[in-house]
Order: structure tokens, then C-alpha cells, then sequence
């Protein structure tokens, strides 16, 4: 029997997606764990790999085909013994071509403002827009193999917990299972419903510019954690001087490996030491229990032209400066060109979000859950303290730790600020 290969769901966020290219074609022989094609999400590129094995028997969705629902079918395997493919295609989930690419979001003109429009239509939209999450939220990520074979066995797909790439039930977890086998973790409750929005009343002239599917999932995830997180924040100024001493020295050394240190890139390992040296910061919150990380990964936020997004420095603790600094503009670039694989920017313990290049002083930012801590790392300057009762000037840098209170305390989160002062202040601490 045919096995249809689906478009599958590699983000939480994502509902549908550009097939971007082929690495098979028409009767190539198929290899579970096989890369098979690349999938364009909102936030990246990323390489999908084949959980059944088959030879193909056809490519439904073409390259380039934008606008592909998750769980449409996109190819069809044969098995064994199977020479085509027999019937009609499935359908696709009428994929739109691709578009030119346009150097600026398309703008159009608003319209004067209509009687008709009013909450009554945000009404009906946020309805659909909550029917549409409690769907996703229902769904069952499994291989056309699985769902026969479960199918066959009388188990039910919503008891099992999938081994496959992103949790997706595969052969292998429907045979070990058996008829009534009792339910794996409990599914998320749909979202709280979404108070209707104001009318926005506009005039001649006023453009509407559509959002980006990265922009909307920035705008989800940060209402989330403003509205559920409970924030506190945490400012201090740290006498950076010495940093800048040790940087330029670490450059002369640094550039013979095509490499050079930022000063973000110091902050990176000394914050990294810092959670070493306090794990419980290096944590996060569920409704059960903590979860203390082992790995010390440092999410990094980077603004591209889609959006914000935030790479990850695994194990930045146990990684010099110059070795920090090549993979974070590795990381950066391909950021902002979409070309992320998902375990670059999904997960890590912890974020530095630094604004102090475009000249800000201060700010506070927003926690990325399921994090607990965010710091945020304003503009280097010069200025006027006072050092053992006489005006001295000092290159200052002022920072904001914002931190969930569920997770660490004031006392916890002052300390985790006392350590990383001592690693910013002496940055030769950081080489011990």
C-alpha cells in the first residue's frame, strides 16, 4: 500500500509552509532518516528527513510551492512490490505559486472608514482566529504507516508519545504499544479566549501593511509572557574598562584565527560562568516541577529583516571568547538569510538581548519562555563616577536582568548580578 509523505509540522507555530526544494525525485529509493527535502517555515529553512522507506512513486507539491498546510500530502511512496501509484493525486492543499520577490512588504491604501466595520467584524475574526489554535492543538503528528498499523491494533494515536523527529508517532512506537495502553502526557488546554479588539478608526491615506509570520509569532509569544510571566527586573552598571583592556588584547591574538571579539561576545561567556556558578538560575518553570538545565546554552537575540529571532551558543560556558565570536556570526548570518536548522534557535536557558550599539543607555526586555532570565545590555559609554572620594571618568555599561519570579528570587537573581559584575570587572576570572 502507498505511503503518502506530509507536510510536517517543524515549529509549534507553524500551519503551513513553502516547499523550497527536492533532494528526490521520481523512483529514487527512500531511506528512513534520508533527507528527502527543505521546508521554508516562518522563522528558517531547515532540511526535512524521510520516517518511512519506499521508493517514490510521485512529487505532488512542486518546488517553490508556497502556502503548503501542514498535513498535506506533498509526495507518495511505494512499497514493496508496488510499481505506481494507483488513483487520482491527493489533494495538496492548493499550494499558491511563488510570488516575485519584492524589495518591501506590499502596502495597499485603507479605505475611509464604512458603518459596517466595527467591533462586530473583530468580533468574528478573533472567533476564527480561536477556533483555528484549539484545531492545532488537536492535532496528531503520525506516519501514514503508524496510522494503519494503529488503525489495525485498535490503539489510539492520542495516547502515545512519538519518537520521531519533532514527537511524530512513528512505526516503531504503534508496535510496542498495545490496545488501551494508557495515555502519555496530558495535551495543552486551548487558549483563553481573546478580548475583541478596538476599532481603529482610519483616515485617507493611512496604509496597511501586512504582517510577516515571523512578526506574528513575536507578537503571540511576548503577550504570552507579559500576560503569564511574572516579571521583575534588575538594573545595575558595570565598570567595563578592564573588559575593553582585555578585548583588544584577545583581538591582537584572535585575528591569526580569522577571528574577532565583540564585546558581545564576552558578555555571552561571562553570563555563561555566571549560570555555572548558579545553576538554579539555569532553569525553568512548569506547572509540576523545575527544570534545571545542565547544559549552559545562550540564546542570542538577533534583528533581521523577518524579525526577531534567537540563536543559541551551546555550551557557551566551556568555549573561549574567540570561538563564541565564530559561530555567533555564523549564527547571525544565517539568521538573517532564513537559514537556521531548528535546534539552533529552539531551546537554550537563557538571553542576551543588546541594543547598546544603536546608542540605547537602558532598557528592560521582555522573558523568551519557557526561559527565566533575560539580561538586557545597553551602550558602553563614558562617564563621570566617583572612585575613593574623587570625580573619575569610567567607560560604564548599564544592564537590566528581567527574571520570573517563579523561578528565581530577588536575593537569587542579585546574586547571579554579584558574579557576573566580578567576571565583567575582572574578566581574567573568567579564564580560571
Amino acid at each position: 500500500m502507498s505511503i503518502n509523505i506530509l507536510m510536517p509540522a517543524l515549529s509549534p507555530t507553524m500551519t503551513e509552509g513553502k516547499l523550497a526544494k527536492w533532494h528526490v525525485k521520481v523512483g529514487d529509493e527512500v531511506k528512513s532518516g534520508q533527507v528527502i527535502c527543505e521546508i521554508e517555515t516562518d522563522k528558517a529553512t531547515m532540511e526535512v528527513e524521510a520516517v518511512d522507506e519506499g521508493k517514490v512513486g510521485r512529487i505532488v507539491v512542486p518546488e517553490g510551492a508556497e502556502g503548503v498546510k501542514v498535513n498535506a500530502v506533498i509526495a507518495i511512496l511505494l512499497e514493496e512490490g508496488e510499481t505506481e501509484v494507483k488513483g487520482a493525486p491527493p489533494p495538496a492543499a492548493a499550494p499558491k505559486a511563488e510570488a516575485p520577490k519584492a524589495e518591501a512588504p506590499k502596502v495597499q491604501a485603507v479605505p475611509a472608514p464604512q458603518a459596517s466595520s466595527g467591533p462586530r467584524a473583530s468580533s468574528a475574526l478573533m472567533s476564527a482566529l480561536e477556533a483555528r489554535g484549539q484545531k492545532e492543538h488537536e492535532r496528531i503528528f503520525a506516519s501514514p504507516l503508524a496510522k494503519r498499523i494503529a488503525a489495525e491494533k485498535g490503539i489510539d494515536l492520542a495516547n502515545l508519545k512519538g519518537s520521531g523527529p519533532n514527537g511524530r508517532i512513528v512505526k516503531a512506537d504503534v508496535e510496542s504499544a498495545r490496545p488501551g495502553a494508557p495515555a502519555g502526557p496530558p495535551k495543552a488546554a486551548p487558549r483563553p479566549a481573546v478580548p475583541a479588539a478596538q476599532p481603529i478608526f482610519t483616515a485617507p491615506g493611512d496604509q496597511r501593511i501586512p504582517h510577516t509570520a515571523v512578526r506574528k509569532v513575536i507578537a503571540r509569544r511576548m503577550l504570552e509572557s507579559k500576560q503569564t510571566v511574572p516579571h521583575f527586573y534588575l538594573t545595575v552598571e558595570f565598570e567595563i574598562d578592564a573588559l575593553l583592556a582585555a578585548r583588544a588584547a584577545i583581538n591582537e591574538v584572535a585575528r591569526k584565527k580569522d577571528a574577532r571579539v565583540s564585546v558581545n561576545d564576552m558578555i555571552i561567556k561571562a553570563c555563561a560562568k555566571a549560570l555555572r556558578d548558579h545553576p538554579e538560575c539555569n532553569a525553568s518553570w512548569t506547572e509540576d516541577e523545575m527544570i534545571q538545565y545542565g547544559a549552559v546554552d545562550i540564546s542570542v537575540a538577533v534583528a533581521t529583516d523577518r524579525g526577531l529571532i534567537t540563536p543559541i551558543v551551546r555550551n557557551a560556558d566551556l568555549k573561549g571568547v574567540a570561538q563564541i565570536s565564530i559561530e555567533m556570526k555564523d549564527l547571525a548570518t544565517r539568521a538573517k538569510t532564513g537559514k537556521l536548522k531548528l535546534d539552533e534557535f529552539q531551546g537554550g536557558g537563557f538571553t542576551i538581548s543588546n541594543l547598546g550599539m544603536f546608542g540605547v543607555r537602558e532598557f528592560a526586555a521582555i522573558i523568551n519562555p519557557p526561559q527565566a532570565m533575560i539580561l538586557a545590555v545597553g551602550a558602553g559609554e563614558e562617564r563621570v563616577v566617583a572612585r575613593k572620594g574623587e570625580m573619575a571618568v569610567r567607560n560604564m555599561m548599564s544592564c537590566t536582568l528581567a527574571v520570573d519570579h517563579r523561578v528565581v528570587d530577588g536575593a537569587m537573581g542579585a546574586q547571579f548580578l554579584q558574579t557576573l559584575r566580578a567576571y565583567i570587572e575582572q574578566p581574567a576570572a573568567m579564564l580560571v
